[in-house]
């Protein structure tokens, strides 16, 4: 979670950034009410808490999410400082909303009955998006993450870790309640895609590749790289480790069509070039995507 965000009211990335608030917290509840609160997944956080207090005292899900998020909100200000804005507030709040919506309208059966690993999988995927879209907003939707920076700050342990640890038991709390090994393992998956979609979201699914050459040919790749790819590179001066000979590394990045291309070319000009070919998981900048988004 970032410090406070000063953005101009009414300004685009006000707008954009509440959008994104309220369709983040939409598609969330929308992943809650139709795929995993009606099988009685428990996918960690407030949320799943809230799950197994419907389950047991019949409590509404999105109101009780609520309930527990705003004393935590309370908290974590008085103990970490301004790490909580508005829009974390804006953002717990609509996807407590936007699920009892739903759930009044919907109920609280499943949208696929007899599929339990089916509404993991789409439970997931919904949920990591709307909290992705949340996250691009500079927003959270609360829960846990909150706990584990708290704790943090007390024990040092990184946070990602400790967000693993909060959620685990969380899922247990699920095992005791409904007395079911089958509910902690599904709610382990739907966590897992959870997180996966999460980092799609906030990095996007890039096919770009990093490469590195070494080649005594690497004035005409350069000239292959610039003038028929279009792209930019970097040379770097190495030296041999077994022969100390001064060479000239190449540093680029290509699509992964661009890399055949090149591959092809430089197997033709230099069959004893060595290429290193790393995964992008994000490139910022200029041919690429924008830094400033």
């Amino acid at each position: 979670m970032t410090f406070l965000q000063k953005e101009k009211v009414f300004s685009k990335e006000w707008i954009i950034s509440y959008l994104l608030i309220i369709l983040g917290s939409f598609i969330l509840a929308v992943g809650f009410v139709f795929f995993i609160t009606p099988h009685k997944i428990v996918p960690g956080g407030v949320f799943g808490i809230s799950i197994v207090m419907h389950y047991i005292i019949g409590t509404p899900v999105g109101l009780m999410g609520l309930l527990m998020n705003i004393p935590l909100t309370i908290i974590g200000i008085k103990i970490l400082g301004p790490r909580f804005g508005v829009k974390t507030v804006v953002g717990f709040f609509l996807s407590s909303a936007f699920m009892d919506l739903l759930t009044s309208l919907w109920g609280y059966k499943p949208l696929v009955e007899n599929d339990i690993l089916l509404s993991c999988v789409f439970g997931g995927v919904l949920s990591g998006f709307g909290i992705g879209l949340i996250f691009k907003a500079k927003a959270t939707s609360g829960g846990s993450d909150i706990i584990a920076l708290i704790v943090s700050k007390y024990t040092r342990l990184p946070i990602g870790q400790l967000m693993i640890y909060i959620d685990s038991v969380i899922v247990l709390i699920g095992l005791i309640a409904f007395r079911d090994w089958r509910i902690p393992l599904y709610s382990w998956i739907v966590i897992f895609i959870t997180g996966k979609v999460i980092d799609v979201v906030l990095q996007g699914i890039d096919y770009d590749k990093s490469i590195f050459i070494i080649s005594e040919k690497h004035e005409e790749i350069r000239d292959k790289i610039i003038n028929e790819l279009n792209r930019g590179g970097t040379f770097l001066d190495g030296k041999g480790m077994y022969n100390g000979r001064e060479r000239t590394i190449i540093y680029t990045v290509v699509s992964r069509r661009e890399l055949q291309i090149l591959q092809t070319y430089i197997s033709k000009i230099d069959p004893k070039a060595f290429l290193t070919v790393i995964n992008a998981s994000e490139i910022l900048g200029e041919g690429f995507k924008p830094i400033s988004e």
